[in-house]
């Protein structure tokens, strides 16, 4: 790609871009949310047309007219935002679009499913191909958005935050994929926050600012300090900023919580004042439905959650609101936001029976209310009208974070509260989290990213199969510990 520009009316979101990509070669791209990175490689796949520059693959100038054009040439993109249709099977989604059929027009179901199988044995992935989309988690759908591009002919895969839902195990199956296609001479372009990753599998890292390159190396050529500094335009010197504040009394308990649907059973803990409390675990454990169920979202069998002593009877989310329970979910696209309202829209929902007085509602207090909270969680937009479909990944989350904060909760659930979220913006939502905790919040956070755990919380509940395995302060534990809990049980 050479001197690629990109510009929306009179914005400019690309300036001058200049990247290469070798066969056989992982090449990162890093940056805030927001710097370009998404953008440039919507340009290269079609969905975007360049304003300017050029794209020459294999020595002959290119361009592709829209994303599947170029996936039917072997460019795959692997969005970090899942891409399937919630009611249809996984097979169904596997195969949307690239359907196998006999001569007479008739689906070949048996060999979509063989290709299929092939492609699910390289990922390590264990899913029936009758279940639909919409009853796996987060990081299942992710892996079949990987496994679409299996069954491509691909030269050239771009994976945007490909392990952001995803647990060690399946991470370190992922990276062994990567390994394979590599020596098959598959090019692949690899967006991630997770530092780690990037000088594990990468042999280049390009880092973007503001819609331009700042600076291409070769991966061994630098460091952590140095990509941060780049990509930020400042230096970051603790990602992980330890709390001072004490931790109070107890807020809320769990006892004997057991799911309506076998997902968990016997599920009993307690989270104190200014706590911030990690449930941590493999994809399937039960932490995200545990949640749920406290919030109201989903059914309990049976058990008792209580608030300062006194026995909640929650039935749905709004329940849970009213006794100033706030739940940030997984899934932000889905759950936590409406994409076509404002960031002002989006914000103001759980309060906004607040600002309706005989039946009049005060816009001009819902605007000061959302203004104060877009500048304390220091959210990027034009202003508060802006559709949250229009922010990067990491401005949508500090969104749903607005929405919960303004709530003044005495209890805040964090589901994967920084999946898909630049450096800069993880430490913004750790600061916080830590404000939070120093005004007496209890924090629950459900997390995938044992380093986070470990760097941010006060105690460790680690879930397996459903149960509770184990408990572990959060300063001094090590990951090798939470996995021991995690993969064995008690």
């Amino acid at each position: 790609m050479t001197h690629i520009s990109k510009s929306f009316g009179s914005n400019q979101v690309l300036k001058d871009i200049n990247l290469t990509l070798r066969s056989g070669e992982v090449h990162a791209l890093m940056g805030e949310n927001g710097a370009g990175k998404s953008t440039l490689m919507n340009v290269l796949t079609g969905l975007f047309p360049a304003s300017g520059g050029t794209i020459t693959i294999d020595d002959e100038v290119k361009t592709f007219s829209n994303p599947k054009e170029a996936e039917l040439f072997g460019i795959s993109f692997i969005h970090q935002e899942m891409n399937s249709w919630p009611d249809m099977t996984v097979l169904e989604n596997l195969f949307l679009g690239r359907e196998i059929t006999y001569p007479g027009g008739l689906l070949n179901t048996r060999e979509m499913k063989a290709k299929a199988k092939d492609a699910f044995e390289q990922l390590g992935v264990r899913i029936p191909l009758d279940t639909q989309i919409g009853m796996l988690s987060v990081g299942q759908q992710q892996m079949i958005e990987i496994a679409k591009s299996f069954l491509a002919n691909l030269r050239m895969l771009i994976m945007d935050e490909p392990t952001a839902a995803l647990t060690e195990r399946e991470t370190t199956r992922l990276f062994s994929v990567i390994e394979t296609l590599k020596n098959r001479g598959v090019g692949i372009v690899y967006i991630s926050h997770r530092m780690e990753e990037i000088f594990k599998v990468s042999q280049f890292v390009t880092v973007m600012r503001d819609g331009r390159v700042i600076d291409t190396k070769a991966t061994k050529d630098t460091n952590v300090n140095e990509l941060v500094r780049k990509m930020v335009g400042r230096e970051i010197t603790d990602y992980y900023p330890r709390k001072t504040t004490p931790i109070g009394d107890v807020v809320l308990t769990a006892s004997h919580l057991d799911s309506s649907d076998a997902l968990f059973s016997d599920i009993s803990f307690q989270v104190h004042a200014g706590e911030i409390l990690a449930f941590s675990g493999l994809m399937g454990a039960g932490r995200t439905e545990v949640m749920r169920g406290i919030f109201g979202l989903d059914k309990l069998k049976s058990g008792t959650v209580t608030l300062n002593g006194k026995k909640l009877n929650i039935r749905k989310p709004s329940d849970a609101i009213r006794h100033g329970i706030g739940f940030l979910t997984e899934d932000r696209k889905s759950e936590g936001l409406i994409l076509d309202f404002s960031i002002r829209e989006n914000v103001v929902l759980p309060k906004k029976d607040s600002f309706v007085h005989r039946g009049l509602y005060n816009a001009k207090a819902a605007a000061i209310y959302v203004r104060d909270l877009i500048n304390r969680l220091s959210v990027r937009a034009t202003s508060d009208e802006q559709l949250v479909s229009d922010l990067s990944g990491g401005n949508q989350q500090k969104v749903v974070m607005a929405k919960w904060v303004g709530i003044a909760p005495e209890v805040l659930i964090l589901d994967e509260p920084t999946r898909g979220v630049d450096v800069g913006a993880k430490r913004e939502i750790y600061e916080l989290m830590n404000e939070l905790a120093g005004r007496g919040v209890a924090i629950i956070m459900v997390s995938s990213d044992l380093p986070e755990v470990l760097g941010v919380s006060d105690r460790i509940i680690v879930m397996h199969e459903g149960k509770i395995a184990g408990q572990l302060p959060g300063e001094g534990a090590t990951q090798e510990q939470v996995m021991q809990l995690a993969t064995l049980g008690e």
